[in-house]
């Protein structure tokens, strides 16, 4: 495996104190590595870094072998394009917003830069909407856009800050696929800076835990992942977090006994004590009694719903408290209302180690 990036000993300081301590990293060409960590962990200090915008305190940085010096910061940023978790747009069309770096070379005819601008839409799935005005568009719109902007301009390395922090659903999605067919199809490097646990583990295929600005472990979505870990459970606000007494089945899955009114069927194998973790987007609810292959499947009493713009989450008491993640649509549509009567189900892939 080839290492586009190594970082040595690397520090930043901002006085007395220190956002990145101790910093040994390698990142792979042609990869997906995901800095994972909480807010404040110097993840985005760590990009603006390997970007050339910001230049470290001390330590070591190579860049495809060649140690990075002062001098080489705008060089690096003919390398590297970084996505920032809020973008800035120029009060003008969609189109001109994503051909703005395209413009500052007369490298490319009208033609070219047309035909590069209708590829990095499609990409992020906003075909027609060069003539819409950027800043009008709904904030899950606007990422999309910041990601066609750094996608056009074809650097060999993208990094993303929270590329898709506070999106609904969708959004997250399409940029998510985007990120995903861009690795695969142009082996462009990419670093993805994301506090979400799950979402390195779907799409990277490497991972570096950052807390407190020190990388904590490093390695495959299996090495960090694959087992309990003191250093995810010591960040990750995880809901539906629940702990109990697990037994193998015969289908070698396994039953968790939370409560006595309260069991949890799960794919993984694993007997003794465990917590485990479901995602709220992950759990369906039906006003009826559910028919499913859901191997979980639980009749429970709303007793909070909270609008957060596109999306709604909905606690269901079924003998814990569950939170679940459903469209404001969905909500409208199902007349859902405090003190109702709900199912929920999941399936037992959905249950996760923690």
């Amino acid at each position: 495996m080839t290492e586009l990036i190594e970082l040595r000993n690397l520090w930043k300081s901002f006085g007395e104190v220190n956002a990145l301590q101790n910093v040994n990293l390698t990142i792979p060409q042609g990869k997906i590595t995901a800095l994972l960590g909480p807010s404040g962990s110097g993840k985005t200090t760590l990009l603006r870094i390997i970007a050339g915008l910001d230049t470290r305190t001390r330590g070591e940085f190579y860049y495809g072998g060649t140690l990075i010096s002062g001098n080489d910061q705008a060089n690096l940023r003919q390398k590297a394009t970084l996505v920032f978790q809020k973008s800035v747009f120029f009060h003008t069309t969609v189109y001109n917003n994503v051909a703005f770096g395209l413009k500052l070379t007369d490298e490319l005819s009208k033609e070219q830069i047309n035909n590069k601008i209708s590829e990095a839409l499609a990409l992020v799935r906003l075909e027609g909407f060069e003539k819409r005005q950027a800043t009008k568009l709904s904030g899950g719109e606007q990422q999309r856009v910041s990601l066609a902007r750094a996608l056009v301009i074809d650097r060999e390395l993208l990094l993303l800050d929270e590329p898709t922090v506070n999106l609904d659903p969708k959004n997250v999605s399409i940029i998510e696929e985007a990120i995903h067919r861009v690795n695969q199809e142009k082996k462009t490097t990419i670093v993805l800076a994301t506090h979400n646990m799950f979402q390195a583990e779907a799409i990277s295929q490497r991972v570096a835990l950052l807390i407190d600005g020190t990388v904590k472990q490093i390695g495959t979505n299996r090495d960090v992942f694959g087992k309990s870990n003191k250093h995810l459970e010591s960040f990750a606000r995880l809901e539906n977090v629940f702990s109990g007494t697990s037994q193998l089945t015969k289908d070698d899955t396994s039953i968790i006994e939370i409560n006595e009114n309260l069991k949890i069927e799960a794919a993984f194998s694993k007997s003794g004590k465990v917590s485990v973790h479901v995602k709220p987007e992950d759990i369906l609810l039906s006003t009826k009694a559910l028919k499913s292959s859901a191997r979980n499947v639980f009749k429970g009493k709303i007793v909070g719903i909270t609008d957060l713009g596109g999306i709604a989450k909905i606690t269901v008491d079924a003998g814990k408290k569950f939170s679940i993640q459903i469209t404001k649509k969905s909500l409208t549509e199902m007349k859902l209302t405090v003190g109702a009567e709900i199912f929920l189900a999941f399936k037992a892939s959905s249950v996760r180690l923690i």
